[in-house]
């Protein structure tokens, strides 16, 4: 017998962090820290091997660079290709650069004059967009961010911007090494995000017969803390799903956060 899924389900499904041999999805800076006026190259993909270009490229439309004095920054040479997306950074300022791709949005499914119909789009569109007694609507929510951390001289301070899952540090993502304890918060919209579940993965999990994962979780009060086993790079994803969504057609919101680490030897 054939089953019928919505919409909102294939997207919460897709979403849903920690699931067996799912699809990963990272930024990869060719340097996380380095001196002022020098250049990195990122590489954007989502594959099934750390860091390894299997799958498809990362689509950066939603790609934020915040500078250290907390002006916007615009990626140089953008190109995307069969496996990934690659783009360049001038790093003109000390300090530490926080490149995020971040995406928000509504995924509405409903039916008009006997046809099925699929919406995509911002929660300002979804008024004008779509029918306001749209058959068999039905609406999800989600909000992403997969970000990474670049800090050319010495290391600055990193502000949230109290939109969905965001992490806060304690110990900088730019100091983290080998053996040594780090900490770090998480919020959701600004507040302690407890009782979060984490999965860490050191990269190269091509060439090993298990992921060797981390798995952890936040305190009551959104923090938690790792002890790096090696040198290398380092890939955290976590996620959440609740009902805080932007328009009350939606009934659940699903968060997620995915980021990249260079753990550096002592």
């Amino acid at each position: 017998m054939k089953r019928t899924i919505n919409l909102a389900t294939l997207v919460l499904a897709a979403a849903l962090p920690f699931a067996a041999n799912a699809h990963k999805a990272w930024l990869l800076p060719s340097a996380t820290v380095t001196t002022v006026d020098q250049w990195v190259t990122v590489d954007a993909a989502v594959s099934n091997d750390l860091f390894y270009f299997n799958h498809v490229p990362l689509r950066v439309d939603g790609l934020v660079i915040t500078a250290p004095d907390g002006t916007e920054v615009k990626p140089e040479n953008l190109a995307t290709g069969k496996y990934r997306t690659t783009f360049d950074l001038h790093l003109t300022q000390n300090g530490t650069y926080r490149l995020a791709n971040v995406n928000r949005g509504l995924f509405a499914s409903y039916e008009e004059n006997g046809q099925r119909k699929r919406w995509r789009g911002t929660a300002e569109k979804f008024a004008t967009e779509v029918p306001a007694n749209a058959a068999k609507l039905e609406v999800s929510e989600s909000a992403g961010r997969v970000e990474t951390f670049v800090t050319a001289g010495k290391p600055t301070e990193l502000k949230p911007t109290g939109i969905g899952l965001e992490l806060i540090p304690i110990t900088h993502p730019n100091d983290l090494y080998a053996k040594e304890e780090a900490k770090f918060r998480f919020v959701l919209d600004g507040k302690p995000a407890a009782n979060l579940e984490l999965e860490i993965v050191a990269g190269g999990t091509r060439y090993r017969d298990h992921q060797e994962e981390i798995k952890v979780k936040t305190d009551a009060n959104g923090e938690f803390a790792v002890t790096w086993p090696a040198p290398g790079m380092y890939w955290l994803e976590t996620g959440l799903q609740d009902d805080k969504t932007s328009v009350k057609q939606a009934k659940q919101r699903r968060v997620s956060y995915v980021a990249t680490f260079e753990v550096l030897q002592q």
